[in-house]
Parts: structure tokens; C-alpha cells; sequence
């Protein structure tokens, strides 16, 4: 299965839109920026004071470059590396809702339930007001349960047992706001997701994920308990205090892992990252994942809005406004400029971690660091700002329908004189009321006076399967042609505007 899903990954980017530029030649580009974006990481390791840290580029379907810096253990000098097993915090709660989207495709459960259909003891649980909604699975998945955030509390409860999350829910949890009204951060409800899986499917979660979404993917080296590590891979968290590194101490598997215990590397859960990538653009690939391509991007969608920061500036001092959302276990962002990004932060008492993918770029970035709450969002941001800039990478084409390109073929022997526009078929029944051929034609001639006569045309530039543009070439100038087709089939064209090219 993990060469299967590597060959289905590199034949989506090399068969779908993707083709349209070599992915030899852009992958060539990427890693063509490896010196500065380890200078970049050894500079901020170096400056935040992590003992080591561990680093990936996922692009095309695969980990493409990677590279570490410093110790995963200082007593024995042990280096870090691409290998190197990094308890990954909170990244792990993605993988938690993976393992719920994956008893849903069984028909085990609906994400709006009440999760006290497969959780008893939270039918009888007191709500915050009479008029509370019952807890679903989908307010868990998208921090909206009503529960306090709990990042301190948490993250000192990984190693808690089952019989004591339910002792917690029998004596009442403690809410901030009441189920479905805003957005709060919850370790205690994905501790409550990872109940859900085990009681659902009938053994322990991590069980569960581990046969259903690791083996699959092919992540042979992913853990819960850090003892089951080898010890020369194992990276040991440490914070930075009094000028100097102090061990944390490891703590064991238990109830709250499903919020945050995952143990990977680079190396494996880059083949997580490369699934999340592959579920874009949409296709007609053959489904070989652990779940759908259509479940992977329901996930990656802002379900639950969390800020909008007007104020925001990329780490090179670029400002652009930043709205955030939260999805199924990841966070969700679209910037100034268009620009979404889809990942997940974590960290822990000893570590700190974070990925990411852009998918318009079709580009991912994941890093591992060994030091108390390392706040990874920030290079990682910077690292793939850089990229971008560096490697000259466009948002990835959107392939044109065969619609879309008769659409055009038909229109450029109706222009710019518009002869027998009106019997030609090609137009929806709003066209000519919204508009006449006579104002429309005015419109074009105007436009070609100060451009010159038509001389050729450009390739459609789509926005998605009915809507693109292309242009007119002239000799002083080109004209934009905007055009966006009806939903009738076949679809008509629906609307039609013309401008000058900037």
C-alpha cells in the first residue's frame, strides 16, 4: 500500500494540471533554496536557544528536501535528524479527526450526533443553561463543544486513563460558553474524540489510527509510547531556563494522546502532509487513501471562524491582513493576498512543532523542535514566504474544461463583428435582455480603437470548471475577455465583459 499510494500521488501531480509545468523543473527550483532555508533554521534555533530541530519540504507527492540542526538528546550528543522521533504536540489532532472521518466512510457514526450516543455518560452531564444544545461530534472536531481553553491543564494529562476522563465527564465539565456559539481551544474535547474512536470501532484509538490512516500511508515509525522508540532516534524535550537546557520529563501514552501525543519524524509524517496535499486539485484518480480525497479537503475548510487580524505582517515585515478559522483538527488561514494555508501548531512541555501546506502552491512545510512550546509557525511561515519568492512559484494552474475552451473557440469567430451572435446557441437566455448586441458590439470597437484590430489570442486562464479569461492580442495593447458559463447543461454563457490588460 505505501508504494501504491506513493505512485497515486506522483501520478495526480504529473497527469492533472500540474503538468503544465515540469515537476522535475519546479522541484529542481525548491531545492535550489536549501542553503538559505537551513541558514534560516539554524539561525532561529540558534537564536531561541532549541537543542535541536528537524525540518521537511513536501511538494509533487513527496518529501523533496529536508535537514536538522543540532542534539534530539544533549547528555549523549546525539544528532537530530530528518529520523529523528519528535513528540509533535498538538499536530496530532488532525490525525484524531482523520480517525473519526474514517468511522464515518464505515457508516459508524454522523459528525452532527450527539456525541452522547457513543459517549452514555454525557447525556446526564449539566449544560451551562437550560437552552444548551447537546455536545455533537462536529463541535468537538471544530473547538465549538463550549469548553474552557485548556492549553496548561492539558498538556499535563496526556498519560490519563480512560476511567478517568469519564469520572471527569460524571462530575460535570466546567463551560466557558455553551455548545455551537464561538470558537475556544479544547484539548478535552479531542481527548473526547479519541473515546469516541475507541468505543466506535471497539478497541483503543491509537490502535485504530495506526491500522486505518499510518499503515496505509506507509508511517511504520509513528508511536504513542515514547518507550516503544529506539533509543537513538528518540528526540528528549528540554526547556531553556536559568542559561541553561533542563530535561522535561516524557510522559506516557494514555486518554488525552488523541489531543497530543503523537511521536513521528520527518522522514514519516511527511507522508501525512503529502496526503493532505493530494487531496488538491479535485480529480478522477483512483481513491487509495485511508480516507476520501473530498473527506481531506471537508476537513481543511474554515468550519468554525476564529480571528481576523487586520494588523498582520509576514515575518519579513510584509503587511497583509490574515483571517484564521478552525477546521476538523487543523487550522485555516487566507491572507491579503489570497493566499490559504492549512496546518496545525503544536507543542508540549520539551517540544514544538508545525506544519503546513498552501495548496494553490501545491507546497508543504513541516518542523520538529525539541524545546518547551518552540514556536515553529513563525519560520515555517517565513521559510515558505521565501520559497515562493525564491523559486518564482505561481499558484498552480486550474485545468481548463473542455467546456470552458469550445466556450472561447466559438466566441473569437463571433468577434469582434458579433454576426449571428444571437442564433449561435452559445448564450443563456439572460445575455441579450441584460444587454443588446449593438451596446455590447460598441463596447469591443471602442476598446480595439485605441488597441488596434485582433491578431490573435492567449490561452483561457481558468478560475475553476465555468469561469475564465483570456486575451485578445493587438498591436497596442491586448483586451481581457471575462466570460462565466450558466449551471444549465450545457452550460451557456451567462455573462461577458471586456477590458483593457493591464
Amino acid at each position: 500500500m505505501k508504494f501504491a499510494l506513493t505512485s497515486l500521488l506522483s501520478f495526480i501531480f504529473i497527469t492533472g494540471s500540474f503538468a503544465q509545468e515540469s515537476t522535475a523543473d519546479r522541484a529542481a527550483r525548491i531545492k535550489a533554496t536549501l542553503p538559505v532555508i537551513e541558514k534560516m533554521y539554524n539561525d532561529y534555533a540558534e537564536k531561541n536557544h532549541f537543542p535541536g530541530l528537524a525540518f521537511g519540504i513536501v511538494a509533487d507527492g513527496q518529501l523533496i528536501m529536508s535537514g536538522a540542526t543540532g542534539y534530539s538528546e544533549i547528555a549523549t550528543e546525539t544528532k537530530a535528524s530528518p529520523g529523528s522521533l519528535f513528540r509533535i504536540a498538538s499536530m496530532s489532532k488532525s490525525v484524531t479527526a482523520m480517525g473519526i472521518l474514517a468511522l464515518r466512510k464505515e457508516g459508524k457514526l454522523k459528525l452532527d450526533d450527539p456525541a452522547y450516543l457513543y459517549i452514555p455518560e454525557l447525556k446526564d452531564m449539566p449544560t451551562l443553561t437550560t437552552d444548551a444544545p447537546a455536545i455533537t461530534i462536529r463541535h468537538l472536531l471544530t473547538h465549538q463543544a463550549g469548553f474552557p481553553e485548556d492549553n496548561p491543564w492539558g498538556d499535563r494529562q496526556l498519560d490519563t486513563e480512560d476511567e478517568q476522563l469519564i469520572e471527569l465527564i460524571k462530575k460535570g465539565i466546567s463551560f466557558s460558553n455553551v455548545p455551537g456559539v464561538t470558537y475556544e481551544y479544547s484539548n478535552l474535547g479531542f481527548a473526547i474524540l479519541g473515546k469516541i474512536i475507541s468505543n466506535v470501532s471497539g478497541r483503543p484509538y491509537q490502535e485504530y489510527i495506526d491500522e486505518v490512516i499510518f499503515k496505509p500511508l506507509g508511517m511504520n515509525s509513528t508511536i504513542w509510547e515514547y518507550t516503544k522508540a529506539p533509543k537513538d532516534l528518540l528526540a528528549h524535550g528540554y526547556r531553556y531556563e536559568d542559561e541553561v537546557w533542563k530535561e522535561e520529563e516524557l510522559e506516557h501514552d494514555g486518554t488525552y494522546g488523541a489531543m497530543g501525543g503523537l511521536i513521528t519524524s520527518i522522514d514519516d509524517f511527511s507522508k501525512y502532509v503529502s496526503f493532505h496535499l493530494s487531496a488538491w486539485p479535485a480529480g478522477n484518480a483512483p481513491e487509495m487513501g485511508p480516507v476520501l480525497r473530498s473527506d481531506v479537503r471537508e476537513m481543511q475548510m474554515p468550519w468554525n471562524f476564529n480571528s481576523l487580524n487586520a494588523q498582520y505582517k509576514y515575518p519579513g515585515g510584509r503587511p497583509c491582513a490574515m483571517t484564521s478559522a478552525y477546521g476538523y483538527g487543523l487550522r485555516w488561514s487566507r491572507d491579503c493576498e489570497g493566499r490559504t494555508g492549512v496546518g496545525h501548531t503544536g507543542g508540549l512541555p520539551g517540544f514544538g512543532s508545525q506544519w503546513q501546506i498552501l495548496p494553490e502552491y501545491g507546497i508543504g512545510i513541516l518542523a520538529h523542535a525539541n524545546r518547551t512550546y518552540a514556536g515553529m509557525a513563525t519560520i515555517n511561515t517565513a521559510i515558505l514566504d521565501t520559497i515562493i519568492t525564491l523559486a518564482g512559484l505561481k499558484p498552480l494552474p486550474v485545468e481548463v474544461s473542455a467546456v470552458l475552451k469550445e466556450r472561447k473557440a466559438a466566441l473569437l469567430k463571433l468577434l469582434p463583428h458579433w454576426e449571428g451572435a444571437e442564433q449561435s446557441g452559445i448564450f443563456a437566455e439572460n445575455f441579450f435582455p441584460d444587454r443588446s448586441v449593438n451596446h455590447r458590439k460598441k463596447e469591443l470597437d471602442d476598446l480595439i480603437a485605441q488597441t488596434g484590430n485582433v491578431t490573435g489570442s492567449t490561452e483561457i486562464k481558468a478560475e475553476n470548471q465555468l469561469r475564465g479569461s483570456f486575451l485578445l492580442n493587438c498591436p497596442n495593447g491586448n483586451i481581457r475577455v471575462f466570460f462565466t458559463l450558466s449551471p444549465e447543461n450545457p452550460a451557456l454563457i451567462q455573462q461577458l465583459d471586456f477590458s483593457l490588460a493591464k
